[in-house]
C-alpha cells in the first residue's frame, strides 16, 4: 500500500465508498495514471460543461486527474471514431453522442457502434426545445403550426446540421402534422442563435443553449421534447401535450475501446457512478434542466442496439437522403 495525494475537488466520502481509507489505494490498482475523456463538442458548450463537472468529482474518486479533450467534427461523434484506434487499457474513454447510433446508415463506417465499443455507463440526456425570437408574432406552438400550414416551406428552423437529432426530430414533427418546414443547418448553435436574433431564420431547435435567452426575455420557448414539463418553464408544453406522441432526450454516456479489461470497465463504471452523485455534476445538470439517465454498461449496450434499430426506422419513415458525413 502507498499513499497518493488527491486533487482538492471533493471530500473523503467518495473514496471511502471505494472501501479504502481516504487517499489510499492498493499498489498496481487501476487507475495508476490520468484518464482521458474525449468529448465531441466544443469547450464551453452544454455537453462540455457537464462532462467537466463530472470529471471534477471523478478525479477525487479515482485519485487521478480526469483530462477532458475536445475532439470536434462529424457532428459530435468523433470520440467514437477515435476509440476504434485507441489502446484498450481503460485510460481513454469517450462520450458517446446519441447520433453515433445513426452512423451505420449515414456514413461508410467499417465498425458496429454496439459491438465495437465497451460501454461503461449512461449518464444523462438533453432538454431539447424549439424557440423563436421574443419579438416574433408566433406566441405558441399552435401559432407555429398555423403559420407553417398557411406558408408551406417558409417556416425555417436552425439546427447544427442535417441528419442531426434536431433535424430528424423536426422532420418527424413536421411529418406527423403534415407540415413543410425548412431546415437551415449551421456549424454550431453559436451561429444558429445569433441568426435567430438577427431575423435570418424564424426558429431554432436545440438543447438548453437557449435557456439564458429565454430567461432574459430575448427568446420564447414554444415546446420541449422531454417526457414532462421542465420545472424552470412550467408553462411550456411537451410534444405529447400538443398532440405529438414523441419524447426525445438523446441520452449519452461513456464507452471505452473494445477489448478494455473488464476490471477496468468495472472501476470506471463505479467511479463515474459515484461522481454522478456529487454536487458538481448535479449542479451542472440543474443549470441546464437536465436529468440523470443512468444505465450500467450492460444496459447501455442493449440501449445502443435498440437505438441503432430505431434510427434505421426513423430514417426509413422520413425518406431522407442518406450518405457520408
Amino acid at each position: 500500500m502507498h499513499r497518493r495525494s488527491f486533487m482538492k475537488l471533493g471530500g473523503a466520502a467518495s473514496v471511502a465508498a471505494m472501501g479504502l481509507p481516504f487517499g489510499v489505494r492498493a499498489a498496481g490498482a487501476f487507475p495508476e495514471k490520468p484518464i482521458r475523456v474525449l468529448v465531441g463538442f466544443s469547450a464551453g458548450g452544454v455537453t462540455d460543461i457537464v462532462v467537466r463537472a463530472l470529471a471534477e468529482s471523478a478525479s477525487t474518486v479515482f485519485g487521478q486527474p480526469i483530462i477532458v479533450e475536445n475532439k470536434l467534427g462529424a457532428g459530435g461523434v468523433m470520440p467514437a471514431y477515435q476509440l476504434q484506434n485507441a489502446t484498450p487499457d481503460g485510460y481513454t474513454v469517450g462520450l458517446i453522442a446519441h447520433s453515433v447510433f445513426r452512423l451505420p446508415y449515414i456514413s461508410n463506417i467499417k465498425w458496429d457502434p454496439a459491438a465495437d465499443l465497451d460501454y461503461i455507463i449512461r449518464l444523462t440526456g438533453f432538454t431539447w426545445g424549439l424557440v423563436v425570437a421574443a419579438d416574433s408574432p408566433i406566441k405558441t406552438f399552435e401559432d407555429y403550426v398555423a403559420y407553417a400550414r398557411k406558408n408551406p416551406g417558409r417556416m425555417t428552423y436552425g439546427t447544427v446540421g442535417s441528419l442531426t437529432t434536431q433535424h430528424l426530430t423536426m422532420e418527424q414533427i413536421s411529418a406527423s402534422l403534415g407540415l413543410q418546414l425548412t431546415n437551415v443547418p449551421y456549424k454550431g448553435v453559436a451561429e444558429a442563435l445569433p441568426a435567430l436574433m438577427g431575423g435570418h431564420i424564424m426558429s431554432v431547435a436545440d438543447a438548453s443553449s437557449w435557456v439564458p435567452y429565454v430567461t432574459s426575455g430575448k427568446m420564447r420557448l414554444l415546446v420541449v421534447w422531454t417526457e414532462k414539463r421542465v420545472p424552470r418553464f412550467p408553462d411550456v408544453p411537451t410534444l405529447r401535450e400538443v398532440g405529438i406522441d414523441m419524447v426525445q432526450t438523446s441520452p449519452w454516456g461513456l464507452a471505452a475501446p473494445k477489448g478494455t479489461p473488464p476490471e477496468a470497465i468495472r472501476r470506471l463504471h463505479d467511479g463515474f457512478r459515484q461522481a454522478m452523485a456529487q454536487k458538481p455534476f448535479q449542479d451542472a445538470l440543474a443549470n441546464y434542466d437536465m436529468e440523470q439517465q443512468y444505465m450500467d454498461g450492460a444496459a447501455y449496450r442493449q440501449f445502443a442496439r435498440d437505438s441503432i434499430e430505431k434510427e434505421n426506422r426513423i430514417l426509413a419513415s422520413l425518406n431522407v437522403p442518406r450518405g457520408g458525413q
